[in-house]
């Protein structure tokens, strides 16, 4: 009955089809026309095909246009109705051990303490050497107490 159906069908298609074509495109008549005339027949049927093509390439983009909106719309429904609720989320305090014993499992037996691990780095206090009169100096390091001066402020 199903294949029956289906025979009916196309065979109502069929004759849809010849219907509108008949309707659309009348019957050639070829003979005894002249170039001229063949050329122009050729001209305007050249511009129907144009009109044509652009009117399915129209109906085309637009299919196209409303099968990726109902794609979208399908998915939204399927968001809607699926558990995406999000719970509401709590501030949790923990330390790092239990933190690295969660994400990386029971690998993990050591404890981490971060804090022990740290460097501790002294910080030593710049000498900053004041700018004077160079005069002053040269008299301040003539003589023997000058260059052991000189000597002791290499090392």
């Amino acid at each position: 009955m199903a294949a029956g159906m289906l025979e009916k069908e196309k065979e109502e298609k069929k004759q849809a089809k010849e219907a509108t074509l008949a309707e659309r495109v009348p019957p050639l008549q070829l003979s005894g026309l002249s170039v001229q005339d063949l050329l122009a027949l050729c001209k305007d049927l050249h511009r129907k095909i144009d009109v044509v093509d652009e009117e399915r390439y129209d109906v085309d983009a637009k299919v196209v246009k409303n099968t990726k909106e109902v794609e979208h719309l399908s998915m939204n429904i399927m968001e809607l109705k699926g558990n995406m609720k999000r719970p509401a989320l709590k501030r949790v305090k923990i330390s790092a051990d239990p933190m690295l014993g969660a994400l990386l499992g029971t690998k993990v037996k050591e404890s981490m303490d971060f804090k022990a691990n740290l460097k501790t780095v002294k910080k030593e206090e710049e000498k900053k050497d004041e700018v004077t009169d160079w005069r002053k100096n040269v008299e301040a390091m003539s003589g023997m107490e000058g260059r052991k001066k000189l000597f002791d402020a290499g090392q």
